[in-house]
């Protein structure tokens, strides 16, 4: 079993930033691949950034050049940097993670999710 707990949400002008971060305990071997996902209002849930054990990393294009993620496996944290904020990124941001992930972006590769924190950027 993994336990995923976000923090770090909030609200800010646009053009400003926020970093998310998303705590993990548990199995390790079930945290290898860790993503942020996020969901607006009657839309989708989408992929918006994932890293992998080795430290790769994948990038929706609707965020790269501004969104980094990162994880410091000492303190078994995924961190979400955010800068130059837009309106469109209002929505609730969600961790996941799983142990064995093809699609990194998809969501329905991951099996374990924290309980959201929530971003809204205003103009």
């Amino acid at each position: 079993q993994v336990q995923l707990v976000e923090s770090g949400g909030g609200s800010v002008q646009a053009g400003g930033s926020l970093r998310l971060s998303c705590r993990s305990s548990g199995y390790t071997y079930s945290t290898a691949f860790m993503g942020w996902f996020r969901q607006a209002p009657g839309k989708e849930r989408e992929g918006v950034a994932a890293i992998a054990t080795d430290g790769s990393t994948t990038y929706a294009a609707s965020v790269a050049g501004r969104f980094t993620i990162s994880k410091d496996n000492a303190k078994n944290t995924l961190y979400l940097q955010m800068n130059s904020l837009k309106p469109a990124d209002t929505a609730m941001y969600y961790c996941a993670a799983d142990g064995v992930v093809r699609r990194v972006l998809s969501k329905y590769e991951y099996d374990y999710w924290g309980q959201g924190t929530q971003v809204t950027v205003y103009s």
